[in-house]
């Protein structure tokens, strides 16, 4: 599959009637998602035949994304159960099986995934607002759940402090690409209508000793 073939068919994945600023709930859009497990897929080979795991899994389009390119298993998890919702009936409508579970991925300790996930996909709430630090506490937790690599977006601002905290981890650290992503005016304390962020693309892969 083409990678604009792919982005096309994921033009039909539904996103929040009434995100949740909470959460910063933001779609991932089709462009970057697209990108990203096309990516993950080609270059790496950590899609396909692989079991995905989509942490922040919000409409499911990540994995979506990865089920239509042949991941053996595919499980999102989310802290929202309307989120949840809107990916199911998504998995449905492309007829697509993926497990998703509902639980707060900052507490949840998912024993039972540790070492049965080779690929961990996200793009995490980036710690803004109330959410200060999200980002790398879902980043850490992915890292320690995925067998083999973990693929998440970060702000190209936050760079530095991330490559550290990967050494400290003991992961490699690369940045895969920069890319942009566009925040439309979604709620009340956005002033313009749309903002775009330069993000990293970022993956990890564990050293195997």
């Amino acid at each position: 599959m083409k990678l604009k073939e792919l982005e096309s068919i994921l033009q039909d994945c539904e996103v929040f009637d009434e995100p949740k600023i909470e959460f910063e709930q933001y779609p991932t859009t089709p462009h970057l998602a697209a990108r990203m497990l096309y990516t993950a897929d080609t270059v790496y080979d950590d899609i396909e035949d692989k079991a995905v795991g989509d942490f922040g899994s919000g409409c499911g389009i990540l994995s979506i994304a990865a089920n239509i390119l042949g991941a053996g298993y595919s499980v999102g998890f989310d802290i929202d159960p309307d989120a949840i919702k809107i990916a199911q009936e998504n998995s449905d409508s492309f007829e697509v099986n993926i497990d998703f579970v509902n639980t707060d991925l900052s507490k949840a300790t998912l024993d039972g995934f540790k070492g049965k996930l080779d690929t961990i996909i996200m793009n995490p709430p980036f710690g803004t607002k109330n959410n200060k630090g999200v980002d790398m506490v879902l980043l850490k937790k992915a890292i320690d759940i995925a067998s083999t690599s973990v693929y998440s977006l970060h702000k190209t601002s936050t760079r530095e402090h991330i490559e550290k905290k990967a050494k400290e981890w003991g992961v490699t650290f690369e940045v895969v690409a920069e890319l942009k992503f566009d925040v439309p005016m979604m709620y009340k304390f956005h002033k313009k209508k749309n903002v775009v962020i330069a993000v990293d693309f970022l993956r990890f892969e564990k050293i195997t000793q």
